[in-house]
């Protein structure tokens, strides 16, 4: 796997799996776009990248604001001379049975989720068309894009979403040399997981160690976490694809807890 010269964009990327993905990129020779809320952190992993002799670029970005997804991607653009790849992996965590979750947290998660990824497609796609050489689109999805589980209304709705979307953007971007894939881990041990287990284990009226154990490795065929290793070697092998082969798709990574 090669990226040399190609600019990759990651959102959510100053913790967790957008991070890793951002490191694993770099690695693969991409100077990289990290665009996160939190810009001291998003500045701090861009110094780590470039201090191992990697190229980097840290932007402040809310992927629920059109202007901050746009003036970030021309920012990206403008200082490093193109945009190849996007792996729109910002993403929240909030569960509740569903009479009470509140419709206002519907609406943060699906803005997050879904509004993210439409927007920074549609900044992104607009200059992967003017190159002439098309890119690489890669969606942070889940096993909840195929599965569902209780306590996930919005986050079930907005995965499965994200299926929908990759697909009419590899229909779309197809002609034009732009690929779109959905990339579905399983429980990856990052802090978003950690914060859920308390909050499932007293939703479900469960010891935390049962959360862990029987609820979110029980499907799995080893009872293992996927890692925040596993995913990012996932996207690096969609956005590095020499071809158009492999467009429209989703990738599982969860130890076997869903197969398609």
């Amino acid at each position: 796997m090669s990226l040399n010269n190609k600019v990759a964009l990651v959102t959510g990327a100053a913790s967790g799996i957008g991070e890793q993905c951002a490191y694993r990129l770099a690695s693969l020779g991409a100077a990289v776009v990290i665009a996160d809320l939190n810009l001291d952190n998003a500045q701090k992993v861009a110094a780590s990248i470039v201090a191992t002799g990697g190229k980097a670029l840290a932007v402040a970005m809310d992927v629920t604001s059109e202007a901050a997804v746009n003036d970030g991607v021309e920012r990206a653009v403008q200082e490093l001379g193109s945009l190849d790849v996007l792996v729109s992996n910002a993403g929240i965590q909030i569960v509740a049975p569903i009479e009470d979750y509140a419709f206002a947290d519907w609406k943060k998660m699906l803005a997050i989720h879904l509004d993210g990824a439409f927007l920074t497609t549609k900044a992104a796609i607009r200059h992967m068309y003017a190159s002439g050489n098309g890119g690489s689109i890669v969606y942070m999805g889940s096993v909840h894009s195929h599965e569902a589980s209780k306590l996930k209304s919005a986050y079930v709705t907005a995965k499965h979403g994200l299926l929908g979307l990759a697909r009419v953007v590899a229909k779309e971007g197809g002609p034009r040399g732009v690929r779109a894939n959905v990339v579905c881990p399983g429980f990856v041990r990052t802090p978003l997981v950690d914060k859920q287990i308390p909050e499932q284990a007293r939703e479900l009226g469960i010891s935390e160690a049962d959360v862990v154990k029987n609820v979110m490795l029980r499907e799995t065929v080893d009872g293992e976490f996927t890692t925040v290793e596993d995913v990012a070697n996932t996207v690096a092998f969609l956005a590095s694809f020499e071809s158009s082969a492999l467009t429209g798709q989703s990738v599982i990574v969860s130890h076997g807890w869903s197969m398609r």
